[in-house]
């Protein structure tokens, strides 16, 4: 490794102030790490534990982890016995209390192979309160040889007991050159895709959005067939309301998706590409997460008039709220069709 933290892809400041931290034994007790779904939330936080149980720490701190010493294999193979990851159960919305209790019983027993115990609490804000309160008092005198790391979202919504506790750490989008880079060097997918169908991976590219997670997750064959489905429909969806055409865009709809979660997912791309739009009806260079071609999009974007980007948008949202409250699908395909041509 040619520096600290060369695992964590791009994020520079948030690296020099890991090294800091460690360079200086100042490494707090507990780190809320934040960031959107897929940023790499769950690689910084394993860096973290293998930074402070690297074997090679003593010798040449500038270079953690070194990622071979054994604590290093252990942690990123997910296999050491004193790194513990707490996430919901299936099914659940919330990371109850009992979870949290488990950590508590089992925090004050010092550490089986490695110098430093390590949580990794997954999803940390949607922990109930009586979680969070819970988890204060472990974070309010932990034993030293712990080291708490809460993965979220947004860490506004944990309590302010929980954040004056533990200093918060963003993950943030990485660059599509980044993503590319990463993915081209260690994914043999994204090699063959982007000489064998560069439009497709520069589709791949935009809809990641800086996550390296998503990213490879639409690289699989099965996941990048259904999104090149919905942006295809998407896109047929957007042509049909440029003619104003009730009896069009229904036929466009039979093409829809009748199962509700798949439902969801297609008016989310349609949403999307109608943000990229209104987007792009308002400035000159906005950040596009559907189209892959600015000038294309600006000309698609010019024969739409605001209102009726809006109100297009404004459907599928109402569409996506009507299908999670159980409505059946040919019928909200019916109302978002009168909806969206107005």
């Amino acid at each position: 490794m040619n520096s600290a933290f060369s695992h964590i892809v791009g994020n520079d400041a948030l690296k020099k102030r890991l090294a800091a931290d460690i360079r200086h034994a100042s490494l707090a007790h507990a780190y809320i790490i934040e960031g959107k779904k897929g940023c790499g939330k769950h690689t910084v936080a394993r860096t973290i534990a293998a930074a402070t149980n690297c074997l090679s720490a003593e010798h040449d701190p500038s270079h953690i982890p070194c990622g071979t010493c054994e604590s290093c294999r252990k942690i990123f193979s997910s296999i050491s016995q004193d790194v513990t990851v707490i996430g919901r159960e299936d099914g659940k919305a919330t990371l109850g209390v009992d979870a949290v209790r488990a950590i508590r019983a089992d925090v004050s027993t010092v550490p089986g192979e490695l110098d430093r115990k390590v949580y990794i609490i997954e999803d940390a804000d949607t922990m109930t309160v009586q979680a969070q309160n819970a988890l204060l008092l472990t974070l309010e005198e932990p034993p030293p040889f712990v080291l708490f790391l809460l993965l979220c979202e947004n860490a506004r919504t944990l309590l302010e007991t929980i954040r004056s506790r533990a200093p918060s750490l963003r993950v943030e989008p990485l660059t599509q050159t980044e993503v590319d880079r990463y993915l081209c060097e260690n994914d043999p997918r994204a090699k063959l895709v982007r000489n064998t169908a560069p439009e497709e991976y520069a589709a791949i590219l935009t809809a990641a959005d800086g996550s390296i997670g998503e990213a490879m997750r639409l690289l699989d064959s099965k996941e990048r067939k259904a999104f090149l489905q919905e942006r295809a429909l998407a896109e047929s969806i957007l042509r049909a309301c440029m003619e104003h055409s009730g009896g069009t865009l229904l036929s466009q709809l039979s093409a829809f998706p009748q199962k509700r979660p798949e439902a969801i997912a297609a008016f989310s791309v349609l949403m999307t590409a109608v943000r990229d739009l209104l987007a792009l009806s308002k400035a000159d260079a906005p950040h596009l997460c559907f189209y892959t071609d600015a000038d294309n999009a600006a000309e698609i974007a010019a024969r739409f008039s605001l209102p009726t980007l809006a109100r297009i948008y404004s459907a599928a949202d109402d569409a996506i709220d009507a299908l999670l409250r159980n409505a059946s699908v040919p019928l909200t395909l019916i109302n978002f069709s009168v909806a969206a041509v107005g």
